[in-house]
C-alpha cells in the first residue's frame, strides 16, 4: 500500500487533474493510472494513445499466471509471425524506480534482453500487464513499471485465459482501442482509494 510522503502531498497540492488511459476490448474495459514518477514513459503512452496508435493493435501474448502483452503495430497486419517484433521506431530510456513494483495489475514496458540491450531501454509502444496473483517480483529492477490497472483487472484475467498457440499468441485476435480520460485527482482518490497512487 502506498504511504503518504512530503513528495506525494506536494504532488497532490500542485496537480489537480490526472489523465487515465482507458483500454477497451471485447472482454471489457480497463482503466490505467500512468505514473508521474516515470515521466518519459507516461508522456509517450499518452502521446501514442492520443494519436490512436494503439487502436487496432492486439494483446498478442498471453501467459497464464504471468502477463498479457500488447501494443505492437505489427499485430495489425495479417502476419501473426511478426507479432512482438514491432514498435514505433524508437526506444525509451529505462525509468526503473525501486518503489514501483511488479504487483498484480502493474503496467510495464516490454524490451529486448540484456544481452543486446544492456541499458534496458524500453520498446516505444509494447507494454504488459501483470496478472499473477502474487505479482512478478523477479522482474523488479529489470523492467520499467510505469502504471497500474486501477479498474478492470478482471478483464486481463479473461484475456489471459483465452486459447493460445505454442507461442502464447491468442488463436483469435484480441484487439484494443485506447482512449484518454481526464479526472480531478480528488475524485480519483475518492473512487479508487489507495489503489490510485500519488
Amino acid at each position: 500500500m502506498w504511504k503518504w510522503s512530503v513528495l506525494s502531498v506536494s504532488v497532490l497540492l500542485g496537480q489537480k487533474w490526472d489523465t487515465l488511459a482507458v483500454i477497451e476490448t471485447a472482454y471489457g474495459t480497463m482503466r490505467l493510472q500512468l505514473y508521474r514518477q516515470t515521466p518519459l514513459h507516461r508522456a509517450n503512452f499518452l502521446k501514442l494513445a492520443k494519436e490512436g496508435f494503439f487502436d487496432g493493435t492486439t494483446f498478442h501474448r498471453v501467459v497464464p499466471g504471468f502477463v498479457i502483452q500488447g501494443g505492437d503495430p505489427n499485430s495489425k497486419d495479417s502476419d501473426p509471425s511478426n507479432d512482438g517484433m514491432g514498435g514505433p521506431g524508437y526506444t525509451i530510456p529505462a525509468e526503473i524506480r525501486p518503489e514501483l513494483k511488479h504487483i498484480r495489475g502493474a503496467v510495464g514496458a516490454a524490451r529486448l534482453g540484456d544481452n543486446i540491450n544492456p541499458s534496458r531501454a524500453s520498446n516505444g509502444s509494447q507494454f504488459y500487464i501483470v496478472v499473477a496473483e502474487q505479482g512478478t517480483p523477479f522482474l523488479d529492477g529489470s523492467y520499467t513499471v510505469f502504471g497500474q490497472v486501477i479498474e478492470g483487472i478482471e478483464v486481463a484475467d479473461k484475456i489471459v485465459a483465452v486459447e493460445r498457440d505454442g507461442r502464447d499468441r491468442p488463436l483469435q485476435n484480441i484487439s484494443m482501442k485506447v482512449r484518454l480520460e481526464r479526472h480531478k485527482i480528488k475524485a480519483l482518490l475518492k473512487r479508487y482509494g489507495h489503489v490510485y497512487r500519488l
